[in-house]
């Protein structure tokens, strides 16, 4: 028999569709009823005119259709009453993800050791559910056995029978623990904010689950089971991005994700959209989590919040980066520059290995025996002896950046498989020690450093953009447009451009050298992480737009140098672009344009496209 949750006026209702020939509109009434009998009012349902909506997608129901044809079982419905606002939740979270979501069908093991930013990110994205490695069951039952015999022997362990912080010498009785736990998770429920992103969500989840399945934090199996089937099922807790000051762990951000889990709060899932969280997870055969004694701290206390951003930031500049090298190229060819500086024999006497790497790219996209340029080879005789710092000094630049990444990277990875708790359970000499693993201020200060090294491409874009659009500096139509004055072209992309670059330079501020004390100065120095990872995730955003704008601009520039052609792996990227943007010949509106080279920088495609050709170029090289 089909079960439908049913909201009517925020509240939830388990509805069996009674018989393959029940309708929609007597599903509503059913709902009806149960809603009056729970509000103990008049039963006056069936002549009240109302609608039925699916939650996810938004679909109006035809009161006449048999629920189960429309109706998927444990499907999710909401009735709006004619002439009441229709409740439907329309936040941008809840069209985070598109009506063709699939549930993915292969899964990634997880060890608490060996999880990466890649694979965190596209856990994120929804392409993989979990499960985790015997080992790591293995473990983590070991973890508990060390807290169910200090409860059993009446032994006093902070977080499992005393109370938290300022609290910490005052101890908890035996028969108040559960008590304890629940309390802890909704007193920190204290965030503020839009919430996280599906996609972002995601990643707090199994990052937390990662960093239970190493057994040091004395969760017991039901609990991390609980979270494994939530995740699987893409039942995602509503979680305020802002409140977490990244010491004592991420404990506002942590506390709302284990609060949807318990059954309170609200929940998303693909199926209901927004929901009471009991309802959702009800409605996808799960059971609230039921924490045992020490399970609410260990589930609040962590750097997962700074972690997961964190991840996502790496990822996207690692994208960015080598895809900006791709950009600057095309931005040399358009104004005529040369590639002698980026001679292997110049970096082999200064080998930063970003530098020597960037260099490299460079010289398998740039004018060579493999793949000759005749816009270079129309200028070979001029007399300009050297470039600007912007074209002439990339690889030093970006070089720095990639460097700068990888550093970031690896303290990033190596946080994502930490136990990060306190205190923490050693199965293997029976002890709980406290210590400070949850303090933010590895991930902040790296992230701090993410920014301000990543920016760095946007700065240098950007003034590789006022050469383009200068006729002082291009030689080439003022603003990349013809009949100027009549026509603007891209002056204001430009100012776009110098806003970014603007704001992120204040974003670049150090988040992590401020600390206010917290929890009546037990927790005397705090990490400011959560805003150092946002804020880099913010900047690095700002670098794919920057350098969307460059590669506009720097493909318009090659309309005015045709017939001449550049390299073939640089003509196939303006063929890319110009698949998605026609060429600028008239004033018309700039943004499309911008959204559309963002997209293909964040899906990669700058990158893909050059990719084939640069492997090409190097296996000639040593043929």
């Amino acid at each position: 028999m089909h079960r439908v949750s049913v909201c009517v006026r925020g509240e939830w209702f388990r509805v069996p569709c009674s018989g393959p020939r029940a309708s929609v509109q007597s599903l509503g009434f059913e709902a009806l009823q149960r809603y009056h009998q729970a509000k103990k009012l008049e039963d006056g349902g069936r002549d009240m005119e109302f609608s039925m909506r699916r939650c996810w997608g938004g679909e109006l129901l035809h009161p006449e259709d048999k629920a189960e044809d429309v109706l998927e079982d444990n499907d999710f419905v909401q009735l709006v009453f004619a002439g009441e606002d229709d409740r439907h939740d329309s936040s941008p979270l809840a069209k985070a993800v598109p009506n063709s979501y699939q549930e993915p069908k292969e899964y990634i093991s997880l060890d608490g050791n060996s999880l990466t930013t890649a694979d965190l990110v596209n856990l994120g994205r929804g392409l993989f559910k979990i499960k985790l490695t015997p080992e790591a069951e293995e473990k983590v039952m070991k973890g508990r056995e060390v807290i169910e015999a200090f409860i059993r022997e009446d032994k006093v362990a902070y977080g499992v029978n005393t109370g938290f912080g300022k609290f910490a010498r005052t101890i908890i009785p035996k028969e108040q623990l559960v008590q304890l736990q629940k309390n802890v998770v909704r007193s920190h429920c204290a965030g503020v904010g839009a919430p996280l992103s599906v996609e972002r969500t995601r990643m707090l989840l199994v990052l937390r689950i990662n960093v239970l399945a190493k057994g040091h934090s004395g969760v017991s199996m039901e609990t991390l089971d609980v979270m494994i089937k939530a995740f699987n099922a893409s039942c995602l807790s509503w979680v305020p991005e802002k409140g977490t000051v990244g010491a004592s762990g991420d404990l506002a951000p942590l506390a709302h994700l284990t609060l949807g889990l318990m059954g309170e709060g609200r929940m998303w899932s693909p199926q209901s959209s927004w929901a009471d969280a009991r309802a959702v997870l009800e409605g996808h055969g799960l059971k609230p989590l039921s924490l045992k004694p020490k399970e609410g701290l260990a589930l609040i206390n962590g750097t997962q919040l700074i972690s997961s951003l964190g991840a996502e930031a790496v990822e996207r500049a690692v994208s960015v980066a080598r895809q900006a090298d791709v950009i600057g190229a095309l931005t040399l060819e358009a104004l005529k520059g040369t590639a002698n500086a980026f001679h292997s024999a110049i970096h082999a006497v200064r080998p930063h290995p970003g530098q020597v790497k960037v260099a490299g790219r460079l010289r398998s996209l740039l004018d060579s025996d493999v793949f000759p340029s005749q816009i270079s080879e129309s200028h070979r005789s001029c007399n300009r002896v050297q470039d600007a710092y912007t074209l002439r000094c990339i690889p030093q630049v970006h070089g720095v950046v990639n460097d700068t990444i990888a550093f970031v990277q690896n303290v990033i990875s190596t946080e994502l498989n930490s136990a990060t708790d306190n205190p923490l359970v050693f199965a293997e000499t029976g002890e709980t020690i406290s210590g400070g693993n949850f303090h933010g201020e590895y991930p902040a200060k790296a992230l701090d450093y993410l920014a301000i090294g990543v920016h760095e491409l946007a700065s240098i874009s950007e003034r590789r953009i006022e050469r383009l659009v200068n006729p002082a500096l291009s030689e080439l139509p003022a603003f990349l447009v013809q009949d100027g004055g009549l026509n603007s072209g891209f002056m204001i992309a430009h100012c776009t451009a110098a806003a970014l670059v603007s704001e992120s330079k204040a974003l670049c501020h150090p988040s992590s050298v401020d600390s206010l004390s917290t929890s009546a100065a037990t927790e005397d120095h705090v990490s400011m992480g959560g805003w150092a990872a946002r804020k880099a995730l913010r900047v690095v955003e700002h670098v794919e737009q920057v350098l969307a704008i460059e590669l506009l601009a720097a493909c318009q520039a090659l309309e005015f140098l045709r017939p001449l052609k550049t390299t073939t792996p640089l003509e196939k990227v303006y063929e890319l672009l110009r698949s998605v943007v026609s060429p600028w010949d008239r004033d018309r509106i700039m943004s499309p344009d911008i959204e559309a080279a963002h997209t293909l920088i964040k899906q990669q495609k700058v990158w893909k496209t050059v990719q084939p050709y640069m492997d090409e170029y190097r296996t000639k090289l040593t043929a």
